[in-house]
């Protein structure tokens, strides 16, 4: 992720999805790859070939309640959703997805945005323009040194990076 803007089409689902919904247990075994074609498939069975890079997805109230498994992001992230938007999100999933670099943001008029609609998110301002109905929406906004986490890829990234840069001022 290169700007503090993200672009995408609009997947919808509801309240209550849970780490189980998003990514089955039973295939928590597979690499992340092969786990992903399983991705949200009791709800939307299309969901893995549906998804492009960027869309974003939308939902309800407790998105990702349940366990603190990683999975459930990886898989989103690894089928190139941009962006996840809901009303609120359970605290572990909101940091797991941080954590890989996932920009996720709570918006409390998520009623309002509709499948296939247009939207873009501003992470730094806090605002989403929905560019289908040409209304804007507050949501939360993510501070600067989150971005520059999600920027680099997630913690793990980004750690590497800057330990690397200590390194080199350090030597």
């Amino acid at each position: 992720m290169n700007s503090t803007v993200i672009h995408g089409k609009v997947l919808k689902y509801g309240d209550n999805i849970n780490t189980d919904i998003i990514s089955p247990p039973q295939y928590m075994e597979l690499s992340v790859a092969d786990a992903a074609k399983y991705t949200l498939s009791s709800l939307d069975p299309e969901f893995a070939g549906r998804v492009r890079p960027g869309d974003i997805l939308v939902a309800g109230v407790n998105f990702g309640s349940g366990s603190s498994r990683e999975t459930s992001p990886l898989t989103l992230r690894y089928l190139g959703v941009g962006a996840i938007v809901a009303k609120f999100f359970a605290r572990i999933f909101y940091r797991n997805a941080i954590n890989i670099g996932l920009p996720v943001v709570e918006c409390r008029d998520v009623d309002r945005i509709h499948a296939d609609d247009i939207i873009e998110i501003d992470l730094e301002q806090g605002r989403i323009t929905n560019t289908t109905s040409g209304e804007t929406y507050e949501c939360s906004t993510i501070p600067a040194h989150i971005l520059e986490l999600i920027r680099d890829g997630g913690l793990v990234a980004h750690l590497k990076k800057h330990s690397a840069e200590l390194l080199k001022s350090s030597g």
